[in-house]
């Protein structure tokens, strides 16, 4: 239980379960969430978030690798997973065993677990070959995964090669979360773009595949679009990647995850010592400390060594200090009765007091989603 637990994670199944809600309204009727379970679940856990989801009728998940698959499909997870990035050849008997479906990144991908699945069936008869599942990725402008979308001759070819089972076409884009008028002149750009690929394939009377290709963003800043699939990901979790960010979209988003921890014991610093590595903080006056229970080996960022802030008792209070591996020091002068073993919350509510996930963002210098996917293996999750 996480009553025992130095640090946890708590995961509001509930606000969960309201996203989903939300994302699906925006998507529309006739598109269906598979969202982005990649990296855990964006630090949430991707076994527990997966189970919630199927529960609520959620049948494609997007993940980044191979091991990421066959972490779900061993944990009873069923649907589609689609593999978002580069397999290695090495993997792909594990595509096959684990029923995954494989992203072809360029033509020459698509040709290799062709190759290799030609092999496995060498000798079968036709009713009896096995396949493996592709989506095949579309490089509308981002320059990284997929094959450029004025190659259709190529995107084509993919459709030709023996003993894969071609079930999707997508793209991304890369500056759905912008608004302004460049950002959006070139995501419609990129979505002009796709559409021009799909509507190749369909005038060739290739049919059977499902398109998509917006995330988050592509949801919440152009929900007048729609496709089969949608892939939302730091929406799902209730965030967005930066406090400062705005979304043409009205929607209402609940955080899903908290971050607490222990104090670990209250002391005093006298006036003039310092205190934590490298003594970068120094006590102007006597101050009460209290050592908790989490550290940058959890994923608290060490750049929030004398800036980052807790709650306590229902009070916000700073971090003084560096943060170390696996503790960090808050100053808790301010926090009346405060005793070893008080619950610190790093994200979520205490009392009328909320700090969320990106509030820490913006302090570390970085975005909510790296915050997030980075908490720690070591911090049991449990549904609150």
């Amino acid at each position: 239980m996480h009553e025992t637990d130095r640090a946890w994670i708590s995961i509001d199944k509930e606000n969960l379960l309201h996203n989903v809600k939300e994302l699906r309204r925006l998507s529309g009727a006739g598109c269906a969430l598979m969202p982005a379970v990649k990296a855990n679940a964006y630090g949430h856990g991707d076994v527990l978030v997966c189970r919630i989801l199927q529960d609520a009728g959620i049948r494609d998940y997007c993940v980044a690798s191979v091991d990421e698959g066959i972490r779900l499909r061993q944990a009873g997870i069923s649907g589609q997973i689609l593999i978002l990035g580069y397999t290695h050849p090495d993997g792909f008997a594990e595509l096959m065993h684990y029923r995954l479906t494989q992203t072809a990144v360029d033509l020459d991908c698509a040709g290799r677990l062709s190759v290799y699945a030609g092999k496995v069936n060498c000798g079968r008869t036709a009713g009896n070959r096995d396949t493996i599942a592709v989506h095949v990725g579309v490089d509308t402008g981002m320059h990284r995964l997929g094959i450029p979308y004025d190659r259709t001759d190529l995107i084509e070819k993919v459709w030709g090669l023996p003993d894969l089972r071609v079930t999707g076409l997508f793209s991304h884009l890369c500056v759905s979360d912008g608004l302004t008028d460049a950002e959006e002149k070139y995501t419609r750009e990129q979505i002009q773009r796709f559409d021009q690929a799909a509507d190749y394939l369909h005038k060739k009377s290739i049919r059977g595949f499902k398109c998509h290709i917006q995330g988050s963003y592509g949801l919440l800043n152009y929900p007048e679009y729609s496709y089969d699939l949608s892939r939302p990901g730091i929406a799902l979790y209730g965030c967005l990647s930066s406090a400062d960010d705005r979304v043409r979209a009205s929607v209402s988003l609940k955080p899903v995850l908290s971050l607490k921890a222990r104090a670990a014991s209250i002391k005093e610093l006298p006036a003039g010592e310092s205190a934590g590595y490298g003594l970068t903080y120094t006590a102007d006056s006597t101050r009460r400390i209290a050592i908790v229970s989490v550290g940058y080996a959890d994923g608290i960022p060490r750049s929030l060594s004398n800036c980052g802030e807790a709650l306590v008792r229902g009070r916000k209070i700073p971090v003084i200090g560096r943060i170390c591996m696996d503790q960090l020091t808050l100053d808790v002068t301010d926090v009346p009765g405060i005793l070893p073993g008080d619950e610190v919350v790093l994200i979520g509510s205490s009392g009328e007091c909320r700090l969320t996930a990106e509030d820490m963002a913006g302090k570390a210098g970085t975005i909510t989603n790296e915050i997030l996917s980075r908490l720690g293996g070591r911090l049991r999750r449990v549904v609150a």
